[in-house]
């Protein structure tokens, strides 16, 4: 008898919405350890809001279910689920005076860890980590995104994910405003993440990530809803044609579903 195996991570049925009005219509989604998916669509799709949601936004109220490793997640608040091993990389990072890079992140660790590493050994691997992501060293006893620039506050989000080893990364838009470089460390940090059997779900709007951290699957959104799936081959399709072929592919998944309705109906 074949064993099932059960995915890092898997949502279904999800609900998404934020002052009664519905959001996310009903998304299924499984990763598999290690995988790098991405997730595309027009602005107002719904694309943050499933983020953020699944992360556990307590100004959203979300239905479905959500599992880490088979582990059902979705009635935890945010901290908890934080713990659980998802990690939320945010489109725009808050700024937090008074607190260092590195207090936030010893601070972090502790709870994520539940022991306090010693000073020493919190140190060594804090430099470690801002070498092998090109960051400064000077930006660690500089308050949390305080006066730092966008490509700056990005790669801080990479920092944090890279040493807080989540098991269930969801990336919102970490690619906008970034240069070259930033870009290439935001990439990085992705498939290192993943080479160490994370699973990895990012937001974004252009290619250009992903010829860098190559997803396996690539789902685009629509209306709240996974319109289909396909390969990281048919972002070309988007660049050269722009969302009027993902609408007229949303259009076509509907009118087929619609069809197979009516057929069963009549059964």
């Amino acid at each position: 008898m074949t064993q099932k195996v059960i995915p890092l991570f898997s949502c279904s049925n999800v609900h998404v919405s934020t002052e009664d009005k519905d959001i996310v219509k009903g998304v299924d989604l499984t990763i598999k350890a290690g995988e790098i998916h991405a997730l595309m669509g027009p602005n107002g799709s719904g694309k943050s809001t499933f983020a953020t949601g699944l992360m556990g936004d307590p100004s959203m109220k979300l239905t479905g279910k959500i599992s880490i490793n088979g582990a059902e997640v979705q009635d935890l608040p945010a901290y908890e689920r934080a713990k659980a091993g998802i990690f939320l990389g945010f489109q725009y990072p808050v700024a937090i005076p008074g607190v260092t890079v590195a207090a936030f992140l010893r601070a972090s660790l502790t709870e994520l860890r539940g022991e306090a590493a010693s000073v020493f050994e919190f140190r060594k691997e804090l430099k470690e980590a801002f070498e092998n992501l090109d960051i400064p060293w000077k930006f660690a006893d500089r308050y949390l995104n305080d006066g730092f620039s966008g490509g700056e506050k990005k790669r801080l989000e990479i920092l944090q994910m890279v040493m807080m080893e989540p098991k269930f990364i969801i990336l919102d838009e970490i690619d906008s405003g970034l240069d070259v470089d930033a870009l290439k460390t935001v990439a990085k940090g992705i498939e290192s993440a993943a080479s160490k059997g994370a699973g990895v779900l990012m937001v974004t709007h252009y290619q250009r990530l992903l010829d860098l951290a190559v997803p396996c699957r690539v789902h685009y959104f629509m209306d709240g809803k996974i319109a289909f799936s396909d390969d990281v081959a048919s972002v070309k399709n988007l660049e050269e044609h722009g969302y009027e072929w993902l609408r007229s592919k949303f259009n076509d998944s509907k009118d087929n579903d619609e069809k197979s309705y009516i057929k069963e109906a009549a059964v």
